[in-house]
Formats: C-alpha cells, sequence, structure tokens
C-alpha cells in the first residue's frame, strides 16, 4: 500500500489476495490441522506475494480515554493495516466475530479477516469497525 491510509479499493484488493491464499491453503492441506500449522503456512504464501505480513505482531489495546491497557497479538497482521484471526472450529460463531470486533476497536484498527480452517469447507468474513 502506497499511503498510510489506503483506499477502500486497496482494502478490498488486499482481502481477495488473503482469501485466496487461504483458500489455496485449505484445498492443499483440508481441515484438521492445529491453528499454527494454517498460521505459519498463510504467512509464508502471503509473503511470497512480496506482502509485508507479521506473525503474533504486538497491538496496543487502549481504554476509551487512550490509556494503554496491554497488547493484543493478532494471528497476522498485513501491509500494517489488515488483521487476521485464524480459528480451527467446527464453524464460526457470534463469539468469534465479536472478539474480531472487540480487538479492531481496542487496537484502534479499522479492517480483519476472520478465517476458519477447522470445517470442511473454508468460512471467511470480512470485519470493518
Amino acid at each position: 500500500m502506497d499511503s498510510e491510509f489506503p483506499t477502500d479499493t486497496e482494502v478490498m484488493q488486499l482481502c481477495d489476495r488473503v482469501r485466496q491464499a487461504a483458500s489455496d491453503l485449505h484445498q492443499y492441506l483440508r481441515n484438521g490441522h492445529l491453528e499454527r500449522v494454517y498460521e505459519i503456512g498463510l504467512a509464508s504464501r502471503l509473503r511470497k506475494q512480496g506482502l509485508i505480513v507479521e506473525q503474533q505482531y504486538p497491538l496496543n489495546v487502549h481504554d476509551a480515554d487512550g490509556a494503554l491497557l496491554g497488547e493484543y497479538f493478532p494471528d497476522l497482521y498485513v501491509e500494517r493495516i489488515l488483521i487476521i484471526e485464524l480459528k480451527t472450529a467446527k464453524f464460526l460463531a457470534n463469539e468469534h466475530v465479536n472478539q474480531v470486533i472487540a480487538y479492531l476497536r481496542a487496537c484502534h484498527r479499522r479492517h480483519a479477516l476472520l478465517i476458519n480452517f477447522g470445517s470442511h469447507s473454508l468460512q471467511i468474513r470480512k470485519i470493518v469497525f
């Protein structure tokens, strides 16, 4: 991304690249592996595309008044724009979505993908805060 504030089109293009890489990885590995295997595999595939990918990158968590409360470590942080939270559950549940929304709010970020490798069909949800 060329600017500090990417356009919606740039974010959507980034999401499309992540979705495709996740789909390819799921097609190859299928379900049944530990979350960490998918994290490493997806990070590797995205880096091969030339993207900046941070694994377990610390993002500051702030209170409403701006006070620093601690850190959150997303599974992947792509191009310093997109949080990716991975799951290996039978299905995505509301608590998974709520967790990601809470992370976005507390870390003052806007975009995330929630990806579930645990079901027979890959599940991906785009979340915007």
